[in-house]
């Protein structure tokens, strides 16, 4: 029998509990997702977002907007 990995409630936001953790409005989620600025998948015609990618993403803006508040400073 092969071993499936279940994801734990929680682990995969739709685009309503994303707007709630980033404090955004869901027609933004949805556009960002659309437009390739925030990483998420589709499961048939509904966006998800990993728990995961969306905390490594929020780094790497962090890291991004950092660097360039040093070059301009």
């Amino acid at each position: 029998m092969a071993n499936v990995m279940i994801e734990k409630e929680g682990d995969v936001f739709t685009v309503q509990e994303l707007a709630q953790y980033l404090r955004m409005r869901p027609l933004t989620i949805y556009k960002h997702a659309s437009g390739g600025r925030l990483p998420g998948f589709k499961v048939g015609s509904h966006w998800r977002f990993k728990r995961t990618t969306i905390d490594q993403w929020i780094q790497s803006q962090e890291i991004t907007n950092s660097n360039k508040k040093a070059v301009v400073g």
